[in-house]
C-alpha cells in the first residue's frame, strides 16, 4: 500500500495512492498507532483527486526527524573518515521538509558546492522503547525517499548543520510511504536532468535501519510518524535550473526542480 499527503483546498489530507488517482482519507493511517494499544477505526475514503494534478506534500511530518550520516562504505572511504563502531544519529528540522514536485530553493548567499544526496527513509509505525531487532523490523510502518540537500561551504563554516542542512526546502521527502517492499533489497539511483549521477545497492549500509532503531530506543522512545533517514553512498552537485530525480526501486521516484532564491526558473 502507498500512503501520502496532499494539499486539498489549502488543507493537508492523507491519501491512498492508486494507479490514476489518490483516495482521500478521513485520518492518518498512523492515527490508530498514535492512539496506543486500543487502536481505533481505520480511516475511511472521503473523496479522490487525480494523481497527475495532485499537490504533493511531504509524505509525513514527523514528531522527530532522525538522520544518519556516514553509513555507506564508499561514502566513508571517499571522505577519508573512520567506519563507525556503532549506530549513531543526528537530527534535522521539519521546516526543511518539502514535497514531491516542489522546488528546492538555493539561497542567494550560498557559495561553493550545493549538493543532493539520495536517501532511504524509514517511517516508524509503533511506539518503541528498548526494542530488539525483530521488534524494530516490525515497528517500521513503511518506506519513503529523501533528498539530503546540503550547502557545503556553510557545513564547513558553521559549528552545527543549522543552515547547511536545515534551510527551508533542503529536505524533499516523498512522494509516498510504501508499506509493502523489502527496502534493503532495492537499488537507489540519482539523476540530474535525466542523467544518472549515482546508483548503488540501497541496503549496502554499515548499520541497517533496524540496528539504528535498536540503538535509539535504548535511550529514546520512538513514536509513530518519526522518520529515520539512512544516509547515502554519494552526492552530486546541483544548480538552479536542474531537475533532481531520486528513484528507489520498489518504492518510487522523488522529483524536484532547483530554483534560485527570489527568481524561480
Amino acid at each position: 500500500m502507498r500512503y501520502t499527503r496532499v494539499s486539498v483546498g489549502g488543507r493537508a489530507v492523507w491519501g491512498r495512492v492508486r494507479e490514476r488517482d489518490i483516495e482521500l482519507l478521513s485520518a492518518s493511517p498512523l492515527e490508530a498507532a498514535r492512539r496506543g494499544p486500543r487502536g481505533g477505526a481505520c480511516p475511511t475514503v472521503i473523496g479522490s483527486v487525480p494523481r497527475d494534478t495532485a499537490l504533493w506534500l511531504p509524505a509525513v511530518v514527523p514528531p522527530v526527524f532522525y538522520a544518519v550520516g556516514m553509513n555507506y562504505p564508499r561514502h566513508i572511504a571517499h571522505a577519508g573518515a573512520a567506519t563507525p563502531a556503532r549506530p549513531e544519529v543526528g537530527y534535522r528540522a521539519n521546516n526543511a521538509l518539502t514535497g514531491h514536485g516542489s522546488p528546492i530553493v538555493r539561497p542567494a548567499d550560498v557559495t561553493g558546492r550545493f549538493e543532493a544526496e539520495p536517501e532511504l527513509v524509514a517511517v516508524i509505525g509503533r511506539t518503541l522503547r528498548n526494542a530488539g531487532y525483530e521488534e524494530a523490523r516490525a515497528g517500521v510502518f513503511g518506506w519513503t525517499i529523501g533528498n539530503d540537500v546540503s550547502a557545503r561551504t556553510w557545513q564547513h563554516e558553521d559549528r552545527t548543520f543549522w543552515r547547511s542542512k536545515n534551510s527551508d526546502t533542503f529536505k524533499p521527502m516523498g512522494p509516498w510511504v510504501e508499506t509493502d517492499v523489502d527496502a534493503l533489497a532495492q537499488t537507489t539511483t540519482l539523476r540530474v536532468n535525466g542523467e544518472v549521477r549515482a546508483a548503488f545497492p540501497t541496503g549496502d549500509m554499515v548499520f541497517d535501519p533496524f540496528d539504528h532503531i535498536v540503538a535509539i530506543t535504548r535511550h529514546i522512545t520512538m513514536h509513530p510518524g518519526d522518520v529515520l533517514w539512512m544516509g547515502a553512498e554519494s552526492a552530486c552537485q546541483i544548480e538552479p535550473g536542474d531537475t533532481v530525480d531520486i528513484e528507489i526501486s520498489g518504492i518510487g521516484v522523488l522529483s524536484n526542480p532547483v530554483h534560485p532564491e527570489g527568481n524561480p526558473v
